[in-house]
């Protein structure tokens, strides 16, 4: 398991993020990182570059010390832009986040399900605040209630697929009269609700650097997620590398530098409009110079119609495994709670794209559509790492299942 993404055992007895880097064991370490050694050879001439279908010519820029001779570039075809239009995607504003929250201070601790039931009060109002009204004056479960509760799930953006397949066995369950009251019908729907949600994560590689690539389309706070997941990962003991890999927008490397330098963490950038595959070969080889234990790649966001702009990500992704075999090994997509239904589509779409390995929700504590979560781990299979219950550091909060449905149906 990813330990910096998701804790296991009792929520209310998870341990702070620095005091877990403290008591790290050597063994736990090993799940996430491998152990030191040399690193391995990564392409440093233009020659070993082209060898490994990478084109010799990226943007230049005054190398660092310690960074190979060459850059890399993807083969982008003739008719894919060089840039984006700014207009068509407006910059993504990062989320406040408090000032003492980016210190070297530990994560503040609160009650996991506390934090849970408050930052998602709307979409609880909606769920169990209606569901409480549709069973109030119930005092038997039969049929014609089952169908009004279809309907306010799937209005609260659980989708029809996702609904069917909810009640499809509370339904066999009021048939055979083992369900009768509505308490009852409330902890069945708790129980498989938490069924769909209890997603395991993909085992972790033994790498050193570990890769993550965060992909999603502008304005859903990837930058910001990606400040957040570093002060975690530092708690936690780790060596984090920044690359600035959206190039399109003229305020992104800036807006990633400031976080870079609020943290101290590494960053490798290059200027407005170079190629981003070049930064991300860059940054992966910088990486494994340095010694870094992880590489999170900042990508432009891109609306999940652009094909164009899709495409890009796979070349970014093929470029990474040319720095370092199997790289990125873990993408992150950060999805919006305010689009609904929409996120649904959007994750799909990433997925075919480029493979997703598990997704952050962010903005989920002002909008009444968290319910979506459950149609993305349904449908999709993809795990709910972390979701973001406020502006601070300390509410991107690690997603359990338990304390969500708990949350969102008492």
């Amino acid at each position: 398991m990813f330990k910096w993404f998701r804790k296991k055992n009792d929520p209310e007895l998870r341990e702070e993020s620095e005091a877990a880097a403290k008591n790290l064991s050597e063994t736990d370490a090993q799940e996430t990182v491998a152990d030191e050694g040399p690193a391995e050879a990564v392409p440093n001439t233009v020659a070993e570059a082209e060898a490994a279908d990478v084109p010799e010519n990226a943007p230049e820029e005054a190398p660092a010390s310690d960074l190979p001779e060459a850059t890399a570039e993807e083969n982008v075809p003739d008719d894919a832009p060089e840039s984006v239009d700014e207009e068509a995607f407006p910059e993504d504003t990062p989320e406040a986040v408090a000032p003492e929250a980016i210190d070297d201070k530990p994560l503040p601790r609160k009650g996991l399900f506390a934090r849970f039931k408050s930052g998602l009060s709307a979409t609880r109002e909606k769920l169990a605040g209606r569901i409480e009204n549709l069973l109030s004056s119930v005092r038997s479960i039969d049929d014609a209630v089952l169908d009004e509760l279809e309907e306010l799930l799937i209005t609260a953006d659980l989708g029809v697929k996702t609904t069917t397949e909810l009640l499809y066995k509370i339904r066999g369950q009021v048939a055979a009269n083992e369900l009768r009251d509505p308490e009852a019908l409330k902890q069945a729907l708790k129980k498989r609700m938490g069924e769909m949600l209890a997603l395991p994560l993909p085992p972790p590689p033994k790498v050193k650097p570990l890769v993550i690539m965060v992909v999603g389309i502008n304005g859903v706070g990837k930058t910001t997620t990606i400040a957040k997941l570093t002060k975690r990962l530092q708690c936690e003991g780790r060596k984090v590398l920044l690359a600035a890999g959206d190039t399109f927008r003229s305020a992104a490397v800036d807006q990633l530098t400031i976080w870079a330098e609020r943290l101290g963490a590494d960053i490798v950038s290059q200027p407005t409009g170079s190629k981003s595959s070049a930064v991300v070969f860059d940054a992966v080889s910088a990486a494994q110079t340095r010694g870094s234990d992880v590489v999170i790649i900042d990508t432009a966001g891109r609306l999940h119609t652009k094909i164009n702009l899709m495409d890009e990500l796979i070349k970014i992704k093929r470029v990474a495994g040319k720095a370092l075999e199997g790289a990125p090994h873990h993408t992150i997509l950060v999805l919006d709670g305010n689009t609904g239904q929409n996120a649904l589509l959007q994750a799909q779409t990433f997925h075919q794209a480029v493979g997703v390995d598990s997704i952050i929700m962010t903005k989920l504590d002002g909008t009444g559509k968290g319910g979506v979560i459950v149609a993305i781990a349904n449908e999709l299979k993809i795990p709910i790492t972390y979701i973001g219950l406020g502006e601070s550091f300390d509410d991107l909060q690690p997603f359990d299942p338990e304390a969500f449905t708990e949350a969102i149906l008492s």
